[in-house]
């Protein structure tokens, strides 16, 4: 297909444009075959470049006829990074025009066709971020131990459709064995290691077993679990869904574990099935951002719509939940095997927030990296699906009816982590916003595709750059970093009460109140060196002071006081 048949007017005059905290810009609108660009003979007016795929719904208005005749209208652009233009056209045939356009680009499906594939990046790449984090660097110290290997039994993602080459598995199992404990588990996804704790407890993480109406039973998996169980004490097993979900799963094929079967391990269900429903998480972050743009009713209305979106309930029950899950590692030394049905969404989610709880690589810039590398990318998160529709997408659409914000929820999680811990996180919010604008929409290919196995075979790895290769340059790494950052080496426990929930102001508030980010950072900045400052004066002092009792008292008359 070529942009040609999809651009059926490609640049009009006379348009404008109305945006908040922004004065109407009078301009010509171009479009391309990945850009709208709105720009201004006006000086001193910013163009406007919109990538088409960050459109997520377009709402045509036409003006009421004069003397019969149609006189033009506005077009609504309601964008995945939450933005809503409005566009003032004239015409009614080249609003009509402009609406169509708009609508071929925005709803292209083939990856090849998005932008990443055209970008060409205007400076050296210093690291190519898709080589950047690999599983043995990442685990070096886990492989020392001599109980885990790396298996490379994925290498034509011919075991599972959804994970990457390679994997951590036990030591003393071979790849046989993980073949045919494949065959047990939902989409081929079976047992692997997400984490290993400073105690030797492990965190697993795979796909539901096929356990079924019949009670099907898989020595191969029992066996890859067992191995992970020291002699004498027993392993948890967190199932992510409701009782009734497991039960409308078993009647499907599906199920949880036996317990007869699993001896070994202590099994238990909690329920995050709002986050593996992905209609109702993306209602739940539709009407968390309708709720944000209401600014008609009272305060005690929107907060009552606020809290009735689900959406916090979701935040606190993803944090409760990584909570509890760490306590088993933490402080009971259990290894914990997560999952839910498919393990793509939910127990992606809470492994990545167990991993902030507990390790405090996680809680750096390089960290977090590397965290949605193995977590997201690598284990097989269907980015391509979920974020192919924002919150003013509907699943009315065939081409939205997976969508859903499980990525946007995680980095709402960590959002409260750096509101109760400020100094514990080397990255401050600017980089989760970028995260979640980029996971959308972008001009790198990092967040493209469902799978490994896809991005490999559309040639992303060496098409497309790697949102890590940019933000890991010197100039663009300096705004992200946490001027109040001082590293926390233990663990950190997040408050899951009610009252702890922060909206997320500066990302889902970002467009409608002007914020002052960046004032409040500064802020801070002099008040951290200002703290340096007087704890180097108090402790200059205190030597000071020591050096004068020394000269006074003498060493003799100074053991008789320290003695009394």
């Amino acid at each position: 297909m070529e942009f040609i048949e999809l651009i059926l007017i490609n640049k009009l005059d006379g348009v404008i444009l109305k945006y908040p905290h922004h004065e109407n810009v009078d301009g010509t609108v171009c479009i391309t075959g990945h850009h709208l660009i709105l720009s201004s003979r006006k000086e001193g007016v910013r163009e406007l470049w919109l990538l088409h795929k960050n459109i997520d719904s377009i709402e045509k208005k036409e003006n009421k006829p004069s003397s019969g005749v149609m006189q033009g209208g506005s077009l609504f652009l309601k964008c995945k990074d939450l933005r809503i233009f409005q566009l003032d056209i004239a015409a009614s045939n080249e609003l009509n025009l402009v609406a169509q356009t708009l609508e071929n680009l925005s709803n292209l499906q083939d990856p090849g066709l998005f932008y990443p594939f055209f970008y060409r990046h205007m400076h050296p790449i210093m690291e190519n971020g898709y080589t950047l984090y690999s599983l043995e660097e990442e685990f070096t110290k886990v492989l020392a131990t001599e109980e885990w290997r790396v298996s490379r039994v994925n290498q034509n993602y011919t075991v599972c459709s959804s994970y990457g080459k390679a994997v951590l598995v036990p030591k003393s199992i071979d790849d046989e064995t993980l073949i045919a404990a494949a065959t047990f588990r939902q989409g081929g996804r079976f047992p692997v290691l997400s984490y290993r704790h400073n105690n030797g407890a492990v965190l697993i993480r795979a796909g539901q077993p096929l356990y079924g109406p019949k009670h099907r039973r898989c020595r191969p998996d029992e066996a890859i679990l067992n191995t992970v169980v020291a002699v004498g004490t027993k392993g948890v097993i967190y199932d992510l869904r409701s009782s009734n979900s497991i039960s409308q799963q078993q009647n499907k094929g599906g199920g949880t574990e036996s317990n007869s079967n699993y001896s070994q391990w202590k099994i238990y269900n909690r329920s995050m099935d709002e986050v593996d429903n992905q209609q109702q998480l993306l209602d739940s972050f539709s009407k968390l951002i309708e709720a944000c743009n209401d600014r008609e009713i009272s305060s005690d209305k929107w907060v009552s719509k606020l809290e009735s979106c689900g959406w916090p309930e979701s935040v606190r029950n993803s944090l409760h939940t990584a909570c509890i899950i760490a306590q088993h590692i933490h402080q009971k030394a259990e290894p914990v095997l997560i999952h839910g049905t498919r393990g793509e969404d939910a127990t992606l989610l809470v492994c990545s927030l167990v991993q902030i709880i507990l390790n405090p690589d996680c809680r750096t810039i390089r960290g977090l990296q590397a965290l949605i590398e193995r977590e997201w990318l690598q284990a097989g998160h269907p980015f391509g699906a979920r974020l192919r529709g924002g919150a003013y997408s509907s699943h009315s659409s065939h081409h939205t009816s997976r969508a859903a914000p499980t990525f946007p929820l995680f980095l709402d999680c960590v959002r409260q982590f750096l509101e109760q811990f400020p100094c514990s996180f080397e990255y401050r919010q600017s980089f989760l916003i970028t995260l979640f604008e980029h996971s959308y929409a972008s001009q790198f290919g990092t967040f493209l595709c469902d799978n490994d196995q896809e991005r490999e075979s559309r040639g992303v790895y060496e098409q497309t750059t790697s949102i890590w290769s940019w933000v890991n340059q010197p100039d663009e790494l300096t705004t992200y970093i946490n001027p109040l950052y001082d590293p926390t080496p233990t663990v950190i426990w997040p408050s899951v009460a009610p009252m702890s929930y922060v909206i997320w102001e500066e990302l889902y508030l970002r467009w409608l109140i002007e914020q002052h980010t960046e004032e409040r950072e500064e802020q801070y900045r002099t008040i951290r060196a200002r703290e340096q400052q007087l704890r180097s004066q108090a402790q200059l002092l205190r030597r000071e002071l020591f050096d004068i009792a020394h000269q006074y008292y003498g060493d003799g008359k100074q053991q008789v006081i320290n003695d009394k």
